[in-house]
């Protein structure tokens, strides 16, 4: 998979090294010279350009990407490079950091945004996820589709705990997509069976998600006597 990334500072050069590991072909685009250093991912290609510019993008060849990634400090730069490739290039997806949380509401498909990664919002949530237990946290929001993931932990209280996946009516435009269970990682059956502490992943209607948080959090009947 070939993947742009537009702003070589810490983050985007932390995102090339990943994916490199992971055997993607990647693009480096930064227009300062003083952030090209080659050193310091080397097995990346780098282009000393202006994001932003259209000529720059036709000479990053961005129709032959399968993402491009807009990882600048700057989200007014994020969202024009995001609406570039995806409205001049087509490019399939586009991920785009989201720097200040006032600008969150921008980073939608109407600016060719698929997926909006906020750094003060998920580190908010990670420090939610950690101190929460039946509360459910918001982790990312996925434009395309307008689905949220999300986590809850079970509480031992919970009425479905013990209760297996397929025996749970769950709510409409929802879907359990991963179990945590202590250093474990399920895949969810119908057979599984949830337990208390289980950290649940779901994708979400943003419209479900009180009625799901409603659902994982009800007591058991001895518990409300």
């Amino acid at each position: 998979m070939r993947v742009a990334i537009a702003g070589a500072g810490a983050v985007g050069r932390s995102i090339a090294g990943e994916l490199l590991e992971n055997g993607h072909e990647v693009l480096l685009v930064d227009k300062a010279p003083t952030a090209i250093s080659v050193e310091r991912v080397p097995l990346a290609e780098w282009l000393l350009a202006d994001a932003c510019e259209i000529t720059s993008l036709d000479e990053a060849a961005l129709q032959r990407c399968n993402v491009v990634i807009a990882a600048t400090g700057d989200d007014k730069v994020n969202l024009v490079v995001s609406l570039l490739a995806k409205t001049e290039y087509g490019v399939p997806r586009v991920v785009a950091r989201v720097n200040n949380p006032k600008n969150e509401w921008l980073f939608n498909e109407s600016w060719g945004v698929d997926v909006a990664v906020s750094t003060p919002r998920l580190m908010s949530a990670l420090v939610e996820e950690a101190v929460s237990v039946g509360d459910l946290v918001r982790l990312m929001r996925f434009s395309q589709g307008d689905a949220n993931l999300v986590e809850l932990t079970l509480p031992p209280e919970s009425a479905l705990a013990g209760t297996r996946v397929g025996d749970v009516a769950w709510p409409d435009d929802t879907s359990l997509v991963t179990i945590i269970r202590g250093n474990r990682v399920l895949t969810p059956s119908r057979e599984d069976s949830l337990e208390a502490g289980d950290e649940l992943l779901f994708v979400a209607a943003p419209a479900r998600e009180e009625q799901l948080e409603d659902l994982l959090s009800a007591t058991t009947d001895a518990d409300q006597r």
